[in-house]
């Protein structure tokens, strides 16, 4: 019976697996700068495009009720959303958002859905009719 010997077939596996990793890490070991995707939450001017779902939207200069209406905005109409803003009005949280369209001006987020980009907001708009 022919016994292994066993501790020097490790022994050599080992001295293999080491050269292997000494010499792939020679390939890496320049300095690479790694320069990340733009994020669009942080690189675009707009939270993104709201299509009214309401008959007619009134456009407020202040994100309250009883402001001034500058105009208003129909069904279907497309407009960059700038900002949102939560307001308390009668001890209830109400989100607003800033839309500039004709009318750079407010208003309840209930009456828009807002889309990542334009092209998502015209085809829901083209689909309410």
């Amino acid at each position: 019976m022919k016994l292994v010997d066993y501790s020097c077939k490790n022994q050599v596996l080992l001295v293999v697996l080491l050269s292997l990793m000494i010499l792939s890490c020679d390939k890496f070991s320049q300095d690479v700068t790694i320069v990340p995707p733009s994020a669009p939450p942080l690189s675009r001017s707009t939270i993104g495009y709201g299509m009214l779902t309401s008959s007619y939207t009134h456009i407020l200069d202040n994100p309250q009720q009883g402001a001034v209406s500058l105009g208003y905005l129909r069904k279907g109409a497309v407009v960059p959303v700038l900002e949102r803003k939560l307001v308390e009005n009668n001890k209830r949280i109400e989100s607003w958002v800033l839309v500039k369209g004709t009318y750079e001006g407010w208003l309840k987020e209930e009456n828009i859905e807002i889309y990542e980009n334009e092209s998502q907001a015209k085809t829901a708009a083209e689909l309410l009719n």
